[in-house]
């Protein structure tokens, strides 16, 4: 298995991100330390997947 993430941009755009990792965690750990950096660059979604099913799907946005 390898995880990776697919960005979704406001403007319909989709961007899968070069780098995969060996876990769920890891993936999900990236996300966590670069979302901010994601968001600023025009990611408003980011959608895990597991080589290449759609596992998760997030909402890039500001926590309330």
């Amino acid at each position: 298995m390898a995880w990776s993430w697919k960005l979704e941009r406001a403007d319909g755009a989709d961007e899968t991100v070069e780098e995969t990792f060996p876990t769920r965690s890891d993936a999900e750990s990236w996300l966590g330390e670069n979302w901010r950096a994601l968001r600023a660059d025009g990611a408003t979604r980011a959608v895990l997947l597991d080589d290449d099913a759609k596992v998760a799907a997030l909402a890039l946005d500001e926590p309330t």
